[in-house]
């Protein structure tokens, strides 16, 4: 199997999954330089074979297999709002059990 070909199936099986593949991460996963990394990415845009967008944040681009984009950002969304709500509810466990021991005092 060539590299494109290992990239190719790696970012489409992160797709299916619900992820994006971040551009940045495909030289490292893969142990090759940043410019044939794009070269490939390049090629796979052009094709129609996959599509991207970038990170709200930070601006890197993210890679998803073709049509998948709007579920996988929904899917991101999800994730985050789990997250937040999570940590969230972390935080006001901790301010509520702080405040049954100030009670007891």
């Amino acid at each position: 199997m060539s590299t494109e070909q290992k990239i190719e199936s790696f970012i489409l099986r992160n797709s299916k999954n619900g992820y994006f593949t971040k551009v940045s991460t495909i030289p490292y996963k893969f142990e090759i330089s940043e410019s044939r990394a794009w070269d490939i990415v390049g090629e796979f845009l052009s094709n129609g074979s996959l599509e991207s967008t970038h990170d709200e944040n930070t601006g890197d681009m993210k890679l998803c297999e073709s049509g998948k984009m709007y579920s996988i950002m929904d899917l991101e969304k999800k994730r985050n709002r789990e997250k937040y709500s999570k940590n969230k509810n972390n935080k006001n466990q901790k301010n509520t059990k702080q405040k049954k021991k100030n009670i007891k005092k």
